[in-house]
């Protein structure tokens, strides 16, 4: 048991972000790390006009006590599961107070498709800011409406690009297919093929199957490279001529985890700081894990105690 790593994972009383706590608990299990729940709400920016023609403060403990309550049912949904569960009610931005404590987390986990709240504002106005400032590796959840649960995670597929982001965003998959005991594919996307891809400008006499070949031949360096010290993982992998986000989506329809990594140069830099990242996020048909650029290496420890959640039980 390591409780001293943690799953962060933030609720707002939707479906879905309740599923995200059905999958950090589940994640959890597998390394026997805790589990820590968080509500955070801010104040409307405005105060109410009373009756006497003046203004009144707006009282929160209303709010305060709903967050609470949210709070308490993810508590109640997460315990017997086999994991430590902590939990904690904040103040401020939900992104903002996610990416501040996500310094002292090994995974965060969210839900997307919420009813307008929590989930919606992380993958709304303020799309990039969990994946993109985010110090460990982020799960977003999508909403679950048939079939299987998207636990336990038993095939996950990883997007290569040749970047230093990507190679980081490997070794985590590496680590994640070790801990679920899951089949793990590695993809290269190398968008070739007439039209607006990236090499379509590449002349006739130019061999693409050299091309996909020597991608092919980085692609097995890096995957040789993310699997030392890591024997029992055996990663299938594919060059493949391509969109990268229309691949990491078609992929997400027959496996249980998308990995990719952002910031790094070319590939899934645009994808996840930029537009196409809605796509990518919002289409994916299962949970899309994003690993930014500047992850810590290993499995972070919490180590502050002081203005931090972690101790709460």
């Amino acid at each position: 048991m390591n409780e001293d790593k943690v799953v962060l994972v933030g609720v707002d009383g939707s479906p879905e972000s309740f599923g995200a706590v059905d999958w950090a608990v589940a994640r959890a299990a597998r390394n026997g790390w805790r589990v820590h729940i968080l509500c955070a709400y801010s104040l409307p920016s405005f105060t109410t006009a009373s009756l006497d023609g003046g203004y009144a403060a707006l009282d929160d403990s209303a709010i305060r006590a709903g967050a609470q309550a949210v709070v308490d049912e993810a508590v109640a949904r997460a315990q017997g599961q086999g994991v430590k569960v902590s939990s904690s009610l904040e103040t401020g931005d939900p992104a903002g107070v996610l990416v501040d404590l996500s310094e002292d987390a090994a995974i965060a986990v969210v839900g997307t498709r919420g009813g307008g709240g929590f989930a919606d504002r992380l993958l709304g106005t303020v799309s990039s800011a969990l994946p993109a400032h985010s110090h460990c590796p982020t799960v977003v959840v999508p909403r679950h409406t048939e079939g299987a649960a998207y636990t336990p995670v038993k095939r996950i597929v990883v997007g290569v690009d040749g970047s230093d982001s990507a190679r980081k965003a490997l070794r985590h998959a590496v680590r994640e297919a070790e801990a679920w005991g899951a089949e793990l594919t590695a993809v290269a996307a190398v968008p070739m093929s007439t039209g607006a891809g990236a090499l379509a400008w590449l002349p006739a006499a130019v061999d693409r199957d050299q091309v996909l070949a020597d991608v092919r031949a980085g692609l097995d360096r890096a995957i040789a490279e993310a699997l030392d010290g890591h024997s029992g993982v055996t990663v299938r992998r594919h060059a493949l001529d391509g969109n990268a986000a229309q691949l990491m989506s078609e992929f997400s329809t027959a496996v249980d985890l998308v990995i990719v990594g952002s910031r790094g140069r070319g590939g899934f830099s645009g994808l996840l700081l930029g537009s196409t990242s809605q796509g990518v996020l919002s289409h994916a048909a299962c949970p899309v894990m994003v690993v930014p650029w500047r992850v810590k290496e290993g499995d972070p420890v919490p180590e502050r105690n002081s203005g931090t959640p972690w101790g709460r039980a």
